[in-house]
């Protein structure tokens, strides 16, 4: 445990079965899995030697805010730096989209969220879950194939409370949520902190049930943030107010986050089965709330005191690894949500840290710096240490991943938009077909990358006031020089890739599966008739 922190706890038929069966063991030759050829739910595999799997999601964390990919940061991250060095960095990885909510859902269902009834924005605590039960993710793959499951940190995905505002029943269990995703195993939070329902859940039931109502409290540890602390004013339920239980503070999440991570390692060390966990950080999001022993480190202010603190944790649950002997053969994924929040330029102006690196924009952004994240994957078993790979790789490409790593085929309405990376992580050096990637705004804006005669292009579509903006990445990564006057060709190839990528509802080879809802207004430019033709 971090010094002094005791303290602050306290405050996933054919119909022509022989030209399937060709493509199937063509593109297995490639050395790809793409996940169709069969309607039926997901193979089960035996666990044998199938590696344990750790995912650590942070929150709001551009690409520059890890010190091994930003030789200009104001901080050091040593624990991300270890990952880096002992395992594999993906210099072109990316979110799903550029906020919470729907990145959640793209990394665990790999899938695009926008393809769900969530077209915009995030989630509140209380939300019917945008998870469905039956729909293949992570958990529920890797439960079915043997393993242990748990997840430790923020859902944000929607749950389904006992009662209603102001009327809880506590005594009566929490649904539609983690455990009924595939996890074994959940203890965390509902939701970002500013969403409310704060408290400590271990399963279905809050520790302390959350019978307060408060509201955000003025700092000053960084710019244009808050605090959630007690004392908490007993505010009568109101729409600005939060349900808070008495025993909760934004400061403890990342200690006992850690905490319950190790405490799950340690338990499944003794287990014969493999162990999945889902470690989903609160940090770097607001509220920026480093515990007073990190303050005055590094020269980035509160912000990179938080991360400081994050990456600390993060050093702790690799070193837990460590002590139970299980580094060797636990596949260690991390990346971030979105890029960082919009207050990264008075950090580049106050104290020369640029969170989003080399990239133009940030959270909610379709441009680079919104959805190209620090992205690294560590398996000593299999991964070449000190190795980078710069080709596109998208967070809801772990799905896929996962399921060859286990040998098991996803069913064809399960991993629309998940190609596996596996190949790369043994040393190939590129992936043998790599469908066309979409980004997304927070605010519905779509934008598509695909590689073009050996360079990468995007392409950001109009939306409101927007106008289309193409660049070529491979040669301008900043996004500097809008060429959609100049190459109107390649506006057309990708604007017809994008096009069938929505339409279709997969990304990756398959049968037409459509999408969850009709047309929706953020496509401008497939009319209306075109789309509900298909």
């Amino acid at each position: 445990m971090a010094p002094d922190t005791e303290t602050h706890l306290a405050t996933a038929q054919p119909t022509e079965y022989l030209l399937n069966k060709i493509t199937t063991l063509l593109l297995t030759a490639l050395a790809f899995y793409s996940g169709f050829g069969s309607s039926r739910t997901a193979l089960s595999a035996s666990p044998g030697n199938a590696p344990n799997v750790l995912i650590i999601y942070t929150d709001d964390q551009g690409y520059g805010d890890a010190s091994c990919l930003n030789d200009e940061s104001k901080f050091q991250t040593p624990g991300l730096d270890r990952l880096a060095r002992e395992g594999m960095t993906l210099t072109n990885g990316h979110c799903s989209d550029t906020v919470c909510t729907p990145s959640r859902y793209g990394l665990l269902a790999g899938r695009y969220s926008w393809r769900t009834t969530l077209k915009s924005g995030v989630f509140g605590a209380e939300e019917p879950c945008l998870l469905p039960d039956d729909r293949v993710n992570l958990a529920s793959l890797l439960k079915e194939n043997g393993y242990r499951t748990g997840m430790v940190g923020k859902w944000h995905l929607g749950m389904d409370f006992p009662g209603t505002f102001g009327e809880r029943d506590w005594s009566k269990p929490t649904r539609d949520m983690p455990l009924d995703k595939g996890f074994d195993y959940f203890f965390g939070i509902p939701a970002s902190m500013n969403f409310g329902v704060l408290a400590w859940f271990e399963g279905r039931y809050p520790q302390t049930p959350p019978m307060l109502f408060t509201d955000r409290k003025p700092t000053d540890l960084a710019m244009q943030d808050f605090r959630f602390m007690p004392p908490y004013d007993q505010l009568p339920p109101n729409k600005k107010a939060v349900e808070v239980a008495p025993d909760f503070i934004d400061t403890a999440c990342l200690t006992r986050f850690t905490e319950k991570a190790i405490e799950f390692i340690d338990t499944s060390a003794g287990s014969e089965k493999p162990f999945f966990l889902y470690l989903p950080y609160t940090s770097p999001h607001k509220p920026v709330v480093p515990l007073p022993e990190f303050r005055g480190q590094g020269e980035a202010g509160g912000y990179g005191e938080f991360m400081i603190e994050t990456d600390y944790h993060i050093g702790r649950v690799l070193d837990a690894l460590d002590q139970q002997e299980l580094t060797e053969n636990t596949l260690v994924i991390f990346s971030s949500d979105n890029g960082p929040e919009n207050t990264y330029p008075e950090r580049v102006e106050k104290y020369g840290h640029d969170s989003a690196g080399p990239y133009r924009g940030g959270k909610r952004d379709a441009y680079e710096g919104g959805h190209r994240v620090p992205f690294f994957v560590r398996w000593p078993a299999v991964v070449k240490p000190g190795t980078e790979w710069d080709g596109p790789v998208c967070q809801t490409d772990v799905l896929a991943t996962v399921a060859e790593i286990l040998d098991v085929e996803l069913p064809e309405d399960a991993g629309e938009d998940s190609v596996s990376f596996l190949p790369v992580l043994r040393g190939a050096k590129k992936i043998a077909i790599r469908p066309a990637m979409v980004h997304h705004e927070s605010n519905g804006r779509f934008a598509v990358r695909d590689t073009i005669d050996g360079d990468e292009w995007k392409l950001l579509m109009e939306y409101r006031r927007d106008k289309r903006e193409l660049y070529n990445v491979t040669k301008d990564p900043a996004e500097k020089e809008n060429l959609v006057s100049k190459r109107p060709e390649i506006v057309e190839q990708l604007k017809e890739t994008l096009t069938r990528i929505v339409i279709s509802g997969r990304s990756v080879p398959g049968p037409h599966v459509g999408n969850d809802t009709g047309w929706w207004d953020n496509l401008t430019w497939i009319p209306e008739d075109e789309y509900t033709q298909q």
